[in-house]
């Protein structure tokens, strides 16, 4: 069973410092954090903004690319969770054909945003996800994703609009 969920926000794990995504089910009351990397927070977070840059970041030249070629993002899943790592599906159309591609969650759903397509959540990952905490993506060391992460933590909940957890 498939659970349609919403972006309850965004948040920053004191504990590694990573950046997490919350998805809440539209119906029910659970909620599943995913640790993400810094720069897939920062391609959410600009998303959800509506900021647009002169130029285009990568899931929007990926956006771009599709839509040249008439391909529409009809929905991603978040599909199973492995050794705390989580899988996404991004479902393609066009004219000719539907497809399926793995991909990440953070990708999926940076694209999601893009494409204004919705977002499930399988009921197994919701079910695994309650066993114990996922440890993430690795954390970015580097200045570049000092950076980053000094941006995220001084975003709020109310930079994104309205939410509730």
């Amino acid at each position: 069973m498939l659970h349609k969920v919403n972006i309850a926000g965004l948040a920053m794990d004191p504990a590694s410092n990573t950046p997490i995504i919350l998805l809440k089910t539209e119906e029910g009351d659970k909620t599943l954090p995913i640790w993400i990397g810094l720069l897939e927070a920062t391609s959410i977070a600009s998303a959800l903004q509506d900021i647009q840059f002169d130029r285009p970041m990568t899931h929007d030249l990926f956006k771009n690319l599709t839509q040249v070629l008439n391909v529409h993002i009809n929905r991603i899943d978040i599909c199973d969770l492995k050794e705390n790592t989580f899988y996404a599906e991004i479902h393609f159309a066009s004219e000719e054909r539907s497809f399926t591609m793995d991909a990440r969650p953070s990708d999926a759903i940076a694209l999601a945003l893009r494409f204004h397509a919705p977002i499930f959540v399988d009921e197994r990952v919701m079910e695994k996800s309650q066993g114990g905490k996922p440890t993430g993506e690795v954390l970015d060391d580097s200045e570049e994703g000092k950076k980053w992460a000094k941006y995220l933590e001084t975003l709020s909940p109310e930079d994104f609009g309205k939410y509730k957890v």
